[in-house]
């Protein structure tokens, strides 16, 4: 089931979410209802802020994403299609000695709105599947960014806080818009 992704405005967006800690048939619904929606918006990642849920938990899904990048998952490398979508609960990122990068972010929650935002390529995670079971993941590139993309929407940070202010002084227009949309709605709707 698709479900509806709220945008910039929406104060569940910037809370920390609560740890996850029933690993049952709700968690696992949960998991394929984001995975589809994430699918379905063209996305890459979602976290549980963007549908309405202030908890510990996002999809990544980079299947079919042309886009080099490396990664160990658990100290192996099994092909991404085996292991995408994953349903990160309780994730910590941990910055591995790496440059910084600059890269043009979206973010579902900011429909049409785009910035640079610098981050470390290399990251390595620690989380547990939809089971409970605990993994470890060091990636880079895309893989890398998209999961601190992600674990930062958990703890309530979006990726214009991120932003250097020159870039969001650009886009800062397009956000107002958007948060008055939002909050538009939410009043009247």
């Amino acid at each position: 089931m698709t479900l509806e992704i709220v945008h910039y405005g929406e104060e569940v967006l910037q809370q920390k979410g609560a740890p996850v800690t029933e690993f049952d048939e709700s968690l696992e619904s949960l998991f394929n209802d984001m995975a589809q929606t994430c699918i379905d918006a063209e996305g890459i990642g979602l976290a549980a802020q963007q549908i309405g849920k202030a908890l510990m938990f996002c999809v990544v899904d980079l299947r079919g994403i042309e886009i080099d990048f490396d990664y160990t998952l658990d100290g192996a490398k099994p092909p991404l299609e085996l292991f995408n979508p994953i349903g990160m609960c309780n994730p910590v990122v941990e910055v591995i000695d790496s440059p910084q990068t600059v890269y043009e972010e979206g973010c579902l929650s900011f429909p049409e709105i785009r910035g640079e935002v610098e981050r470390p390529d290399w990251v390595r995670c620690k989380f547990q599947d939809i089971q409970g079971i605990p993994h470890t993941i060091e990636c880079n590139g895309l893989l890398g960014r998209c999961i601190q993309h992600e674990v930062d929407h958990l703890n309530g940070v979006l990726f214009t806080d991120r932003m250097k202010k020159k870039i969001l002084k650009r886009i800062q227009p397009a956000v107002d818009q958007l948060k008055a949309q939002t909050l538009s709605r939410s009043k009247f709707g």
